[in-house]
């Protein structure tokens, strides 16, 4: 009975019901999230250096743009029509005399017209600092002086001597009506020369074979890997002195009487600028500012010196010549130097 009786209580009691099963926790994708972060980041990374990018080509450009603004508003004063006042013209010559650079004939004959025939320049002074270089070159500049000389008798041309004005540097200066220098300045160098180099003993030495062909006996003149013979050197030398003559007939026409010749002031020696002065070679000390407030009777000085902008350093730099570079080192000794 009792068994009975547990039995009804078992069925009559409640079955409580089962506990849900908790759904099973996403895996974590910790890999995933450090790559988006990493993303991100790069990009914010990239959208920063984008910004400043571009900040800097605008300040570049915004450097360039006033660069070329200050080039052409005082590079070549009058060409807007506005009139100039009276005033000194300036053009300067740095460096070496030859077709590239402020010396080239390229580049000074142009600053000559425009400072001759500008209405308000009074006169035009050279400012020299050169070592020498080109007869070519110098010869050019010196033709064009005389011409404008006589174009604009009234208006006269005065040199500047700065550090050194020595061979080519003098040959153009010859052909002012004064040059005025400092005591210290370099002067003179009224020579003409060809150097270069000969490999012909290293190169028996080094059992190395010279192969060189030519139409023309003389084709191989100054080369550097051939012998130099007697009838070359001779035909050099006869050119040399050619030149030296024209050297010395500019200055003797440009400087005239005041020219104290002596037997060393041809040969290729130089001197001090006072010492010049003594000699002829000068006719006083001065400055670019002493010239024109004390001789010009113009303190206002406008440089007409044509400044090679970016386009022509670059197309330099990087322009054809570099293509020629090689030969050019080569044979540079083969021409003649005021030098």
């Amino acid at each position: 009975m009792s068994e009975n009786t547990s039995d009804s209580a078992s069925e009559r009691a409640p079955i409580p019901p089962a506990a849900p099963a908790k759904p099973a926790a996403p895996p974590t994708n910790w890999e995933r999230e450090v790559l988006e972060k990493l993303v991100f980041a790069t990009l914010k990374e990239q959208r920063a250096h984008r910004r400043w990018g571009i900040f800097f080509k605008f300040l570049f450009l915004l450097v360039v743009l006033v660069g070329l603004a200050a080039y052409f508003d005082f590079s070549w004063p009058g060409v807007d029509g506005e009139a100039l006042g009276r005033h000194t013209a300036l053009i300067e010559i740095e460096g070496e005399i030859d077709s590239e650079g402020s010396g080239s004939a390229a580049v000074v004959i142009p600053a000559l017209n425009k400072a001759f025939s500008d209405d308000g320049s009074v006169a035009v002074v050279l400012h020299i600092n050169s070592p020498g270089g080109s007869p070519v070159q110098a010869g050019m500049i010196v033709d064009e002086i005389r011409r404008l000389r006589k174009g604009y008798p009234a208006k006269p041309l005065y040199v500047v001597v700065d550090e050194i004005c020595a061979s080519g540097g003098y040959y153009i200066a010859a052909a002012a009506d004064r040059i005025y220098v400092d005591k210290a300045s370099i002067v003179g160098s009224i020579g003409v020369l060809m150097d270069g180099f000969g490999f012909t003993g290293i190169m028996e030495k080094a059992g190395v074979e010279r192969r060189l062909l030519t139409a023309g006996e003389n084709k191989g003149f100054m080369d550097p890997f051939s012998p130099l013979t007697e009838k070359h050197k001779q035909h050099a030398q006869a050119m040399l002195n050619e030149i030296h003559q024209q050297f010395i007939e500019v200055v003797r026409s440009g400087r005239g009487k005041r020219l104290k010749e002596t037997p060393d002031m041809f040969s290729g020696l130089f001197w001090s600028g006072a010492r010049a002065i003594d000699m002829g070679l000068a006719d006083g000390l001065g400055t670019v500012d002493s010239v024109a407030r004390d001789v010009v009777k113009a303190e206002d000085i406008i440089d007409y010196t044509q400044h090679e902008g970016l386009p022509e350093r670059v197309l330099k730099k990087f322009g054809a010549a570099m293509g020629a570079g090689a030969v050019k080192s080569v044979y540079a000794g083969a021409r003649p130097l005021l030098h």
